[in-house]
């Protein structure tokens, strides 16, 4: 069976009409928050996609990125505003996957971070979100292909990891119940620098759609108690989605873990226009769908977990079964559970994305 035989299109207004819903689309759109740098490369590697470039120029991973998304069939382009450093703890593990980054992969260190204290609050270097660079973002308002768009993502909307991270989890906790004034004070800035992050995102016309990232779950259920996620986590997501919907754009969220308990309040209060993230030791994305796809859009779904150990064959099954049960009536878009890892197999993910294309082919 030839990869790819089946071509596809970009068509980012497409997608958009997906993820809200208007409708059965035409064909499958494909979605990733991201794929690994070594997947980026191996892909590339094995199918020459970026014959003719050259490395040496300075936009050539903005062309990479068109090439590349183009090729495997994505409707968009993720990018953000840059050059923003939030020094965190982090701890080092040996990464063993087969295309393994020889550095190793980072953790954030979920004992203490480097907020612990109201001294240690007021000396930290917060960025600034109005020095943030948008030369990517200006390079494509001008370069992009119109059939592309930037999908608004990355570094942007982390009301809980940030929380967790600049603190330490287990910090978090405790400070939930012995410093509550110091976690209201971060949240705070939080806001802050995502309100005017977003505002300065929005100015980009070819930003067609807003995706927030922000773990807040694990298998059993959320990282924090649910009145305090509504408090300091949903209550910055819900005005992060009221700025994207006042400019016309979709409000898309990232979340690992069992939401459950808080899954009424990301659609109804919140807004979402769909959820991404899915495990299926948690719940698979067909059960998501039959509960909440008439009110949501849903996004991705093939369990990381699986693609790492099946074969081809039932990779190119789960794909068959899953758009089934998703397609029907639109808002659904194919993708992984979470994001393209470099231990997954390569030729298992091709088989995902090319099983994709031959579905209403």
């Amino acid at each position: 069976m030839k990869t790819f035989s089946v071509p596809v299109t970009p068509d980012w207004e497409g997608l958009r009409r997906c993820v809200l819903r208007q409708g059965a689309p035409d064909r499958v759109h494909h979605i990733e928050l991201f794929l690994d740098v070594e997947m980026q490369d191996a892909v590339c590697a094995r199918f020459g996609v970026l014959d003719g470039l050259d490395p040496g120029d300075r936009y050539f991973p903005h062309r990479k990125q068109i090439l590349l998304q183009s090729f495997l069939g994505y409707d968009f382009v993720r990018w953000s505003l840059e050059r923003q450093e939030w020094p965190l703890h982090y701890d080092k593990a040996q990464d063993t996957a087969a295309m393994a980054r020889q550095d190793g992969r980072n953790f954030v260190n979920m004992h203490r971070g480097p907020i612990a204290n109201w001294e240690e609050f007021e000396r930290y270097p917060w960025p600034d979100p109005a020095q943030a660079s948008t030369e990517g973002l200006d390079w494509f308002e001008a370069h992009m292909p119109e059939n592309l768009c930037v999908m608004g993502s990355g570094g942007f909307a982390h009301f809980a990891e940030h929380l967790t991270w600049l603190m330490g989890y287990e910090t978090c906790c405790v400070a939930l119940c012995e410093q509550r004034d110091l976690v209201e004070a971060i949240a705070r800035r939080l806001l802050e620098y995502y309100r005017v992050f977003l505002e300065r995102l929005l100015r980009f016309d070819r930003v067609k759609i807003v995706w927030g990232s922000d773990d807040m779950g694990f298998r059993g259920g959320p990282l924090l108690p649910p009145d305090d996620l509504r408090e300091f986590v949903l209550s910055g997501h819900k005005i992060m989605a009221q700025m994207a919907h006042d400019a016309g754009r979709p409000y898309l969220l990232h979340a690992c873990g069992n939401l459950d308990l808080i899954m009424e309040d990301l659609i109804e209060d919140v807004k979402i226009d769909a959820k991404h993230s899915f495990e299926d030791a948690i719940e698979p994305v067909t059960e998501a769908k039959r509960k909440y796809g008439r009110r949501i859009a849903l996004l991705g779904g093939i369990d990381v977990d699986f693609l790492c150990r099946a074969d081809e064959p039932a990779v190119r099954r789960r794909v068959r079964d899953t758009l089934e049960v998703c397609m029907e009536g639109g808002g659904y878009c194919l993708g992984t559970g979470n994001s393209v890892a470099n231990y997954i197999p390569l030729d298992n993910y091709l088989a995902m994305t090319d099983e994709g294309r031959r579905f209403l082919a």
